[in-house]
């Protein structure tokens, strides 16, 4: 089965909330603040912090009920279940603010690269150059996995910092410790709107301990681990914070050029510290910081992301779990895609000055957006723990918030007195931005939960063996699995016996797993057919008890709303190696699902094939990816002692010359492949009249999606079903697994191979002529 495995332990959980918290916040925000209120600035970012334990609270009571991905999004779900509107917006929020928050932080890496890294001779890159590139290589370091990520986060945790306690020290040796402590003692301002104004600019700084409640699912006894390190990670970075204000508050550098630098400020401050060691040390750890705090919110957000795909509220394509890196491969990607759409329009298309069309946003408006997304669900979060203590007062807590409701609704009103100090620029575009996906929601009506979706009749049965052995042994072996739904009971046992026969192809022990999914029509209660769907698996299981199988094999039994959702489902449950499906009688959108979104190989078998059938096998000389990817298959095939014919056809009406050198290299296991040249109107005729000569199964390969050939050239294999229908001829369509280059490559061979067709070649001006078949073996 394809699931998460936990991997991460308090140590890499402290650091995701460190290592988020001292990010661009501290390094961009700290010359920001001491040249706004100087020392007053601590009480900023104590304010910042303040009301982040306030949620934080919650969040650790919710992470110690609910041990999975989702954070704030779980939380509200699992306490308003039936307001689907109101958790969309609050997980469509979370998303875009921690996706807006990495954006921010990698906007803010660019402007340090810009301004202390990237020569002058490439000055010319537009802004937000490297920071796209950093997101695209986060992205891909956590579709990889999150251990690897993890790991990651740990050590450039650890070396920012660090960096941060160089650049303290530097300040203290620099002044002296008295001198220092008096300078910040005597920097104190009355300035009450301005501090308020940095802590609402700083809270984004503290909202790392929710990544740790973000990613429970991957940590290890996240009931205890959870609340301890969020504690841990907001006392710390408080106390750094602190320093590095008073390291600030100390500087050589006068404060106007403070208020200068801005973003930058804390290099110059270093320089005149360490001089341009210093520089570099805190331009390195500044660049750490915020890679590694990107790094956390991207697992956090795609944690998100995958949640909501499974509860409908986003496309379920998001909660797929990667089946080599154990990730969800597309909210990963979505979330990457997020960061460079928002780094671009907010840094190179409406920059802080000179925007496309008069638009001026910059990097404080992308603050103020991200943080509006951070504090709106938290101040939901708040509201939710006081439901959830009414509506369940009796669940099991492992930490308690003191002081409910009173505490909370604190909560509550701190964070919108933060939302009303924040840019009006990043609030106004994060309001309408979330008007237009919340109205995109309404439109599109979501789906049903993914838990909604079916139901288990009958459990599936532990292997069961043809013949005397250990079933209990045998299962816990590196097992080849085939999933074979079977709609109707009598052809049960033909299915099964010819998904045993492919099997044979692989080296580890097959287990077939027979399914049966009884159809549940929208508003139809799920009683009427329990029964009904019960009593057909029952008598499919009695179909192979009393059958000389000859494979283990399981039977279970599902009702489901959507059977090809069912399916696809199962098989990755089961980490499925192959599908066996029936070609399609009824129900075609049932197989072309099937067929697109299948997580590995499958093949479809007419009404009419055998496991016998498979000691013949045709093939033609083809081409294409999924023509290459059955090649291997048919080769063990024949070194099992199958007779192998490759048809090579020459077709008029198409212009084809498949020469089957290629496909002859591919089939060198195999004792004896027989090669028939053919003449005929078309691929499929000449392939079905050869193979109705010859004997045994016709096998075909195709594409997983066939809009392109279907529309352009038409599809071969369809037709080669057609035909084999009308001539008794055995058909297996085999399609086998795609990554998004597989998908791609697939896309664009039909109109390269037509192309090829229709250019005269090098020496052939008709194109080629067909092969003599004494060339071959």
């Amino acid at each position: 089965m394809v699931e998460h495995t936990r991997t991460l332990d308090f140590k890499i959980a402290f650091a995701i909330g460190l290592g988020t918290m001292i990010a661009a916040g501290i390094f961009s925000l700290s010359g920001t603040a001491v040249a706004a209120v100087g020392s007053s600035a601590v009480i900023a970012f104590v304010i910042a912090a303040l009301v982040a334990s306030v949620t934080a609270g919650a969040y650790s009571e919710f992470a110690s009920i609910y041990s999975e991905n989702g954070g704030g999004y779980l939380f509200c779900s699992q306490t308003f279940e039936d307001r689907d509107l109101l958790t969309y917006a609050i997980g469509m929020s979370l998303f875009l603010g921690y996706t807006g928050t990495t954006a921010f932080y990698l906007a803010t890496m660019d402007e340090w690269f810009f301004r202390f890294i990237v020569p002058e001779s490439l000055q010319f890159l537009p802004h937000g150059t490297t920071g796209v590139l950093a997101a695209l290589l986060l992205g891909v370091l956590n579709a990889r996995g999150t251990e690897e990520s993890g790991g990651f986060q740990l050590v450039v945790t650890g070396a920012k910092v660090a960096v941060l306690l160089a650049f303290v020290a530097g300040a203290f040796s620099f002044r002296g410790p008295s001198s220092a402590v008096g300078t910040f003692a005597g920097g104190f301002v009355v300035a009450p709107v301005d501090i308020v104004t940095i802590s609402a600019l700083a809270f984004i700084t503290f909202f790392g301990f929710s990544a740790i409640a973000a990613s429970a699912g991957e940590i290890i006894d996240p009931q205890r681990t959870v609340p301890r390190a969020i504690a841990a990670s907001i006392v710390t970075v408080t106390v750094l914070y602190t320093l590095v204000i008073v390291a600030m508050v100390n500087s050589p550098v006068p404060a106007e050029i403070i208020a200068q630098e801005g973003e930058t400020a804390m290099g110059r401050v270093a320089e005149g510290f360490l001089g341009s060691i210093g520089e570099s040390l805190i331009v390195a750890g500044a660049v750490f910081s915020m890679v590694s705090a990107s790094n956390a919110s991207i697992l956090a957000a795609s944690s998100i992301g995958s949640l909501m795909g499974q509860r409908g509220q986003a496309p379920r394509r998001f909660a797929r779990i990667h089946r080599e890196y154990g990730t969800p491969f597309w909210s990963v990607t979505t979330a990457t895609a997020t960061i460079v759409s928002l780094i671009v329009a907010f840094i190179a298309v409406f920059p802080s000055e000179g925007g496309l069309f008069g638009l001026d946003l910059g990097l404080t408006a992308l603050t103020g957006f991200a943080t509006l997304n951070l504090l709106l669900p938290l101040a939901v979060v708040n509201v939710a723990l006081v439901f959830s203590r009414r509506r369940y007062p009796d669940i099991e807590r492992g930490f308690s918030v003191p002081g409910v409701p009173l505490v909370p609704v604190v909560g509550v009103l701190a964070n919108l007195g933060l939302v009303y100090n924040l840019p009006q620029s990043g609030v106004v575009t994060g309001v309408v931005l979330t008007a237009a996906l919340v109205g995109a929601y309404l439109l599109w009506g979501g789906r049903p939960a993914t838990t909604d979706m079916f139901r288990e009749i009958v459990p599936r049965s532990t292997p069961a063996e043809a013949s005397e052995g250990t079933p209990a042994e045998a299962e816990a072996a590196e097992r080849f699995r085939v999933l074979v739904p079977v709609a109707r009971p009598d052809r049960a046992l033909r299915y099964v016996r010819l998904a045993a026969a492919l099997a044979r192809a692989s080296e580890a022990e097959p287990v077939v797993n027979v399914l049966n999914v009884t159809h549940v029509p929208d508003q139809t209660p799920w009683e009427t057919v329990q029964d009904t769907a019960r009593a057909r698996t029952e008598r499919l299981q009695a179909e192979l008890e009393h059958a000389d199988v000859g494979v283990d094999y399981t039977v279970e039994g599902h009702t489901c709303r959507d059977i090809a959702f069912d399916i696809v489902r199962t098989a990755r449950e089961d980490d499925a190696d192959l599908l066996l499906l029936g070609y399609p009688e009824r129900h075609r959108d049932v197989t072309e699902t099937v067929e697109r979104e299948a997580p590995c190989d499958l093949f479809f078998a007419d009404r009419t094939v055998a496991a016998d059938d498979l000691s013949t096998i045709n093939i033609g000389a083809g081409g294409g990816p999924h023509h290459e990817a059955l090649l291997p298959l048919v080769d063990e095939l024949g070194k099992l002692g199958s007779e192998l014919h490759l048809i090579n056809v020459s077709s008029t009406e198409q212009g084809t010359d498949e020469t089957p050198g290629t496909t002859l290299d591919a089939l060198a296991g195999a004792e004896r492949t027989a090669v028939t040249n053919v003449f005929a109107e078309s691929v499929a005729e000449g392939l079905v009249e050869t193979a109705a000569d010859n004997g045994g199964v016709l096998v075909v390969g195709a594409s997983r999606d066939r809009w392109l050939k279907q529309a352009l050239f038409g599809s071969t294999p369809d037709e080669v079903v057609r035909l084999s229908a009308e001539r008794d001829v055995p058909v297996l369509v085999y399609a086998s697994e795609t990554g998004v280059r597989g998908q791609l490559s697939e896309r664009l061979f039909p109109l390269l191979r037509y192309l090829r067709k229709r250019l005269p070649r090098r020496g052939s001006p008709s194109g080629g002529t067909p092969s003599d078949p004494s060339d071959y073996r």
